[in-house]
């Protein structure tokens, strides 16, 4: 069994990152709150709630980018880019069931994220940006559906 630490000091958060953890961990597990750096502790708990928000909004760039491609460039069209597709639609929904507060914030980051997916492609690709549309052509449904291809 782990041996409880003393309280933590103040700069182990900045000094080693994980022991103080693992530290926060146990001081938590036995119950000495008021031993606990709440500070970091707080920050690290905020930062995780950003980082899934992150990792929704990264999920939907890569994804609706690859729609595009398929989209605008059918010669172009691979078993790459649908196996890409897919493994974004399954993260989304894992990420989903993992966290289902964050579904409704998918209207929010879908046009910024179409956005930034539209400028990608148009980097990648070569394509002038004008010819992407400003709107997502694709509904949120649609981006999602494992069915869906766009022609």
């Amino acid at each position: 069994m782990t041996q409880l630490p003393e309280k933590i000091p103040q700069n182990l958060y900045d000094r080693d990152f994980l022991l103080w953890t693992e530290k926060t961990a146990n001081l938590l597990k036995a119950g000495k709150l008021s031993e606990i750096d709440i500070a970091n502790l707080i920050e690290e708990i905020e930062s995780m709630g950003r980082s899934e928000k992150r990792e929704l909004k990264n999920h939907l760039i890569v994804l609706l980018m690859h729609l595009l491609k398929w989209k605008y460039q059918p010669g172009k069209r691979s078993e790459s880019w649908k196996n890409t597709i897919n493994e974004q639609r399954i993260s989304l929904e894992l990420l989903l069931e993992d966290s289902p507060s964050i579904k409704p914030l998918l209207p929010e980051v879908f046009d910024k994220s179409y956005q930034r997916s539209r400028l990608t492609a148009a980097k990648e690709t070569g394509i002038k940006i004008e010819i992407f549309p400003e709107t997502s052509p694709f509904t949120f449904v649609e981006t999602l559906d494992f069915e869906y291809l766009p022609d």
